[in-house]
């Protein structure tokens, strides 16, 4: 076994993944940490020297990984989520770029690629995107002419919520996730305009119960379907070794079988 091979045997055992997940909760913490003034003015230097102990650890991960697996590294999609996590990392945080010292905290996003479970969850809302598109669409559209009715019908009264088309749509998204809707925005406007309730009860029925709710039922559908792919693929990989043991033993037992 050469190098490479081992290097790759190595990096895919399962106390390395460990490791690395105990590393990215660890520097978590760091980077939490970094936010307090009092912890930084008694620990500050360590805290630092802990960080870029964390950095160095997941540059080291990533360089084994790519000479383990040469070319295939930019095949896999996970592999270039953390190459690109851990290359803002390593981009300057000085002068122009000192907001990337905030977008340090991505690095953990890494526990995504790391925990199996987390990668089903990220895979089912991918495959589900072009469907969310869809309804997307159709909720701009109820959105927009949601907007356009409530400005033509409060907005004379109302204009702080509904006088310009933007007005109206930021306040019908907070209708729509139901936050202080009912005695901040709809009963005031009720007082004025007492059937203005026949607006306001489709759109939340539409938008809160219908559209919403068809969303998560879209999420939901692809995860299951990833998992059971999943599922599929792992009861292959069973058989097929079932098979081959079978076979073996099979052949086995014909040379057993044949006279000497």
């Amino acid at each position: 076994m050469n190098l490479r091979a081992r290097t790759a045997a190595f990096m895919d055992r399962p106390i390395v993944g460990q490791f690395i997940f105990g590393v990215i909760v660890f520097n978590a913490i760091i980077l939490g940490l970094e936010t307090s003034a009092t912890v930084m003015a008694q620990a500050g230097g360590l805290i630092i020297t802990l960080d870029r102990l964390c950095l160095a650890i997941f540059v080291v991960e990533l360089a084994a990984k790519l000479f383990a697996q040469g070319p295939r590294f930019f095949r896999g999609g996970w592999n270039i989520f953390d190459f690109i996590i851990v290359g803002i990392s390593l981009m300057p945080g000085s002068g122009g770029l000192s907001v990337l010292r905030a977008l340090r905290i991505l690095r953990v996003l890494r526990v995504i690629s790391v925990v199996p479970s987390l990668r089903r969850v990220v895979e089912g809302f991918v495959t589900a995107l072009p469907g969310m598109g869809s309804v997307f669409l159709l909720m701009g559209i109820v959105f927009y002419i949601g907007a356009v009715m409530a400005t033509k019908l409060f907005g004379a009264t109302f204009p702080e919520w509904f006088g310009t088309l933007g007005a109206s749509g930021y306040s019908l998204f907070q209708i729509m996730t139901l936050e202080s809707w009912s005695m901040g925005i709809v009963r005031p406007v009720m007082e004025v305009y007492p059937y203005a309730w026949a607006f306001f009860i489709p759109f939340i029925m539409m938008t809160t119960f219908a559209v919403v709710n068809l969303l998560v039922g879209l999420i939901v559908n692809s995860m299951q379907d990833a998992h059971a792919e999943e599922g599929n693929a792992a009861t292959d990989a069973y058989r097929d070794e079932v098979l081959s043991k079978l076979a073996a033993i099979e052949k086995r037992l014909d040379q057993i079988g044949k006279p000497k």
